[in-house]
């Protein structure tokens, strides 16, 4: 008889589900999510961190490493400063071998002109295919590595760099620039805050190959953002992790890197609770380890504030996930689910067991739980 044992324990993992204050009654208008309600009313607090407004990395991508206990030494676990290096772990994703080299991952990027800055746009939205990344990869190779600069390209979209030249340089993950001035999150010398004048030559560079290049020139005929520049971020050195999951499925290169990298089993995420179950109820092996899923669906409408789609996403992931959860913790086939919930800085993590259910005095509304 099949076992459901890989199901008996979830995470869900949600970037950027929680909005801003600011954009809180925006944003929330309209919400009807009866299942979330009720798991969130009846659920025990976990974790609540309580981020900084120009930490160079999101709380998602800061939740996962502390997990994995990827934070570098020193570091308090659960501090609102835990940065810590997340490119050699998508390197491992991606199919490449870090080893004990320092990596950076590199992406093509299109930087606007505002009226007096320039912003980042997000990376998911200039739609680059693999041809054209790749066109684009071919100019910048040779200059790269005529600069000493080692690279790895196991994906056109995606590079990794490593150099003694970049030292303790810090960039920010994309999604954390991206709709602001790019000023404060451009890449700089950890320790001392002074840019990088190798990387600015490198950039340099790279800007000026690209510029007037075929694939650009194409890409705004069809009036598509030009490729003008790369983006910097995740700098650092692998060392040994070790997973709190018997499995994970997620699309983030850093968070399946992670787990790779802590021999976790790996995989996409199912488009539904249901689908989970299914794919649970008939595997062969199980884990008394929790399953976590990581669900991305909120990221883009985020970051353009398209709150619209925002809701839109909401409803699906009550629809998909909260309602058939529930529903599960309340005939016993889901023992626990807990539930980490991010913002643009913080985070806050709960867990709800089928006995929480019955705690009716319980109140807490999503709202209570928004992040600054």
């Amino acid at each position: 008889m099949p076992t459901i044992m890989n199901a008996n324990r979830l995470h869900l993992l949600l970037p950027f589900v929680l909005p801003a204050a600011a954009e809180a009654s925006t944003a929330l208008h309209g919400i009807r999510s009866p299942a979330l309600d009720t798991l969130l009313a009846r659920a025990t607090l976990g974790e609540q961190v309580i981020g900084e407004d120009f930490q160079r990395t999101l709380p998602h991508e800061r939740w996962v490493a502390r997990q994995f206990g990827a934070v570098p030494q020193g570091v308090g676990t659960g501090a609102a400063n835990d940065e810590a290096p997340l490119a050699p772990y998508m390197l491992r994703a991606d199919g490449g071998d870090p080893g004990n080299a320092i990596w950076a991952c590199v992406q093509p990027v299109h930087v606007r002109i505002a009226h007096d800055h320039l912003v980042l746009i997000d990376p998911a939205s200039l739609d680059l295919p693999d041809d054209e990344a790749a066109a684009l990869l071919a100019v910048a190779r040779p200059l790269i590595e005529e600069l000493g600069v080692t690279l790895e390209a196991p994906r056109p979209t995606r590079w990794y760099l490593s150099s003694d030249a970049f030292g303790t340089l810090a960039g920010a993950s994309p999604l954390r620039a991206s709709g602001r001035n790019i000023e404060i999150w451009l890449p700089h010398e950890a320790h001392t805050g002074e840019r990088s004048r190798a990387w600015m030559k490198l950039q340099n560079e790279v800007q000026m190959a690209w510029f007037e290049h075929p694939v650009n020139e194409a890409r705004e005929a069809r009036g598509l953002p030009a490729v003008n520049s790369i983006w910097f971020h995740g700098q650092g050195s692998a060392q040994p992790v070790r997973s709190p999951f018997g499995r994970v499925l997620s699309e983030a290169a850093a968070t399946l890197g992670l787990a790779i990298a802590a021999r976790t089993d790996t995989g996409a995420p199912p488009a539904t609770f249901a689908a989970y179950s299914l794919e649970s109820g008939v595997a062969e092996t199980a884990s008394a380890l929790p399953t976590l899923i990581e669900l991305e669906t909120f990221s883009t409408p985020y970051i353009e504030q398209d709150w619209g789609r925002w809701n839109d996403a909401f409803a699906a992931l009550e629809r998909n996930w909260f309602a058939p959860a529930l529903a599960a913790l309340q005939n016993g086939k889901l023992d626990e689910l807990a539930l980490t919930l991010c913002g643009d800085t913080g985070s806050v993590t709960l867990n709800v067991t089928r006995a929480d259910l019955r705690k009716f005095w319980r109140r807490r509304m999503l709202a209570s739980l928004l992040v600054e």
